[in-house]
């Protein structure tokens, strides 16, 4: 008996298997009830006590060593399983480069974040857009140049489909359909016929505020605009408002920011004023509340907007509008760590 412990032994030394079913047949040939080794075992019982004595802790052996060998046979074949599952063929050998968000998206993010602190929510309306929602419930004239060709992009030469030209569409869209309190801020991609250029392009980025309530005065307007304005250029930061014009506000104002390059000292980006334009706001025209249907005598609201563009040239110095929107990997590697 001892001559066929050592042949099983050599034998299951030399197992091998490509699958786990070749794995489990290998466990039934050796270590089942009516395996070999369960085979020896029962011609060990009939041996006398001498040769049980001798024979005893070599038949043991050789069970435990068939256990481990088809243990080991199986956890091989699981790695390789998971080694072959893990394994991309048609990923490139060269390392995978990691992306990063766009510039625009970076600052776009940044705002919407600092006025949801305030409260504001984020409301969203269609690029194509009606006259009515872009310029007659916004107290635009009819005569007024943003109407003309040269301004706006109009949809087969039909004078009331248009692409918008600013965000303030959404909140016309909102005030018909929500009565106040409406605090709401809408961020998009905005169209104008202008030749591009490194200052100008056909499209660009907007972000607009709106917030209507009873009571809501050019007080409310001036420390929504220094709170936003310390958040997004730091805690140092300074405001100036300067009168202006909107046909759909109010009185109207551009608001400008002390320049965060010289600290207000000037410098050939501020064009050595210490100040740079960032954002035009003023208090919402009455005129405009009536025609979405809101109550200009019991209510009162300021609106502001400001191009994404623009606070992005502030925050990272890009001197190039274009390179925005070229697609250029390196141009956007320069803002891994932006977010």
């Amino acid at each position: 008996m001892l001559e066929k412990i050592e042949n099983l032994k050599a034998e299951i030394e030399n197992l091998s298997a490509t699958s786990s079913e070749e794995v489990e047949a290998l466990r039934i040939k050796y270590l089942s009830k009516k395996g070999e080794i369960s085979a020896l075992m029962n011609d060990f019982r009939s041996l006398p006590g001498e040769e049980k004595r001798a024979l005893g802790a070599p038949l043991n052996q050789l069970k435990d060593f068939a256990t481990e060998k088809i243990a080991a046979l199986r956890e091989a074949l699981e790695n390789k399983e998971v080694d072959a599952a893990e394994f991309d063929m048609t990923r490139s050998a060269s390392p995978v480069k990691l992306g990063t968000r766009h510039p625009l998206s970076v600052v776009r993010n940044e705002i919407v974040s600092i006025f949801s602190r305030l409260g504001f929510s984020i409301a969203e309306g269609p690029e194509i857009e009606d006259d009515w929602h872009v310029f007659s419930s916004l107290n635009f004239a009819p005569d007024h140049p943003a109407r003309d060709m040269q301004d706006t992009f109009f949809i087969q030469r039909n004078p009331d489909v248009l692409l918008r030209t600013h965000t303030s569409s959404v909140q016309s869209r909102v005030m018909e359909n929500t009565q106040p309190p409406i605090r709401i801020i809408c961020p998009g991609r905005v169209y104008r016929n202008e030749a591009i250029s490194a200052r100008a392009h056909c499209f660009f980025h907007q972000v607009e505020a709106l917030y209507v309530d009873e009571n809501v005065s050019f007080a409310d307007l001036k420390q929504t605009l220094l709170y936003f304005a310390r958040e997004m250029f730091g805690p140092d930061t300074k405001i100036r408002l300067r009168p202006s014009y909107f046909p759909f506000t109010e009185p109207s104002a551009e608001m400008d920011i002390s320049c965060n390059l010289c600290g207000g000292k000037g410098c050939s980006f501020c064009k050595h004023t210490g100040w740079v334009e960032i954002l035009g706001c003023g208090m919402v025209d009455p005129n405009v509340l009536d025609a979405c249907g809101i109550d200009s005598k019991k209510y009162s609201g300021f609106a502001l907007g400001m191009g994404v563009e623009r606070i992005t040239n502030l925050k990272y110095q890009v001197k190039d509008l274009r390179m925005f929107s070229e697609n250029d990997t390196r141009f956007l590697r320069e803002f891994t760590a932006a977010h």
